[in-house]
């Protein structure tokens, strides 16, 4: 008895989990009526279940036109039952694909808007660079004062552009600092994600090779997808007819002998 009662349980806990999902799922597919979709995916997979146990307890006995029909529905419903799970499943792998997506999108804009910043600021150190050079060579060819004059001259017509150079590049590097700050939570949400997914790359690697793993990523997960779609629901149904089935040998058990 407590075989059968716990088979029967774990068939109607599964039915319900896989209940849920698909109804989700379904909701995720027709989404502009969310309500009458709950309401009949929920009443559909009831009735799954209350078919399924009625055609093994009557199988013998049942018109073979409503046994034909009752079976079939439990197949098509099953199918039904297994396309939500999967669109379930597939929409929860889609929407962490975007938040990485979006994340992934969004450090890229800022990592090439701190290289720009950068090689702004390379540039301006380089101009800086080339005046101080001018201002040397104007020294190297004379030891006299007139040369160090020419230099000091050269050096004063350059400070406008030097400080215009040299706010450029503070400006430049305020602002690198700032892409910094806004980089940090990006970077962190996607390591993040990253980590989570870490699993499903293992799992891709170890079907399609580690070189090839990363461009099969989408392929490994609708495998896994797959393999418990079709575990999944059958299995439910399954549960609900060997718990009847326990119920009936356990009922056949305590029947005492016929005696002639």
């Amino acid at each position: 008895m407590f075989t059968a009662i716990l088979t029967l349980v774990s068939a109607f806990a599964l039915s319900g989990i896989a209940a849920y999902y698909s109804v989700v799922g379904l909701i995720a597919i027709f989404a502009s009526a969310p309500i009458p979709i709950a309401i009949m995916g929920g009443s559909l997979e009831a009735a799954k279940l209350v078919v399924a146990s009625w055609l093994y307890k009557n199988w013998d006995n049942a018109p073979k036109l409503l046994k034909y029909y009752f079976t079939t529905a439990v197949v098509i419903l099953m199918i039904i039952t297994s396309l939500g799970i999967f669109g379930y499943l597939s929409k929860a792998h889609l929407d962490q694909a975007a938040t990485t997506g979006d994340a992934s999108a969004k450090l890229e804009i800022i990592d090439e808007k701190i290289r720009i910043a950068k090689e702004n600021i390379a540039v301006e150190r380089k101009n800086l660079k080339q005046m101080d050079e001018g201002v040397d060579q104007v020294m190297a060819r004379t030891n006299s004062e007139t040369g160090a004059d020419k230099a000091t001259k050269l050096r004063r017509s350059q400070q406008t552009e030097r400080q215009r150079s040299m706010a450029n590049i503070e400006a430049e590097q305020k602002r690198v600092s700032a892409l910094v700050e806004e980089r940090i939570p990006l970077a962190t949400e996607v390591r993040k994600v990253e980590a989570e997914v870490g699993p499903l790359k293992y799992v891709a690697e170890l079907l399609y090779g580690k070189d090839d793993a990363e461009s099969h990523f989408d392929n490994a997960v609708r495998f896994i997808i797959i393999l418990l779609v079709v575990v999944f629901d059958p299995l439910a149904v399954l549960l609900v007819i060997a718990g009847n089935y326990s119920l009936r040998q356990e009922r056949l058990n305590r029947e005492p002998p016929v005696m002639f």
